[in-house]
């Protein structure tokens, strides 16, 4: 194995570039923390901060999952309401153990998994979805009530 030359490793940032895109990704920072990577030039910075998601080509923002432990305090269960998912969202589902694994690998939410829920849930609004012991699994949409 050996080193790129300088040729070569161009090339292949080229090709990263290509597949990355744009940088339309969004992070979340303390003060603090951006007044220390003020310092850092753009070049040789590729990140900091949490990562809470990115918009689409389309102008359109996806949430990603690091920004779970961010938007899970929020999700209240009271008359607060707040901004999540492009709707309005007040809602948790509490998920039975033998749903939180399936959860976990991708699948849906069936509603014999489902142990509780917020009231006054529509269709095809934004949740966030916590096991039985209050532990934020992750987040998403509603199909039909």
């Amino acid at each position: 194995m050996r080193p790129l030359s300088d040729e070569e490793t161009e090339i292949v940032f080229k090709k990263l570039a290509h597949y990355i895109g744009s940088h339309d990704r969004v992070y979340y920072c303390t003060e603090t923390l951006m007044r220390k990577a003020a310092c850092v030039s753009r070049e040789p910075l590729l990140s900091f901060g949490t990562c809470l998601g990115k918009f689409t080509k389309t102008k359109k923002f996806r949430m990603h999952i690091t920004a779970l432990d961010y938007i899970a305090p929020y999700a209240k269960h009271d008359e607060d309401d707040f901004f999540f998912f492009g709707y309005w969202n007040k809602c948790k589902i509490w998920v039975k153990p033998s749903a939180e694994q399936q959860f976990l690998y991708g699948n849906n939410i069936l509603k014999s998994g489902m142990n509780r829920m917020t009231e006054g849930v529509g269709s095809h609004q934004g949740v966030v979805v916590y096991n039985m012991n209050d532990l934020p699994l992750g987040f998403g949409v509603t199909a039909k009530v």
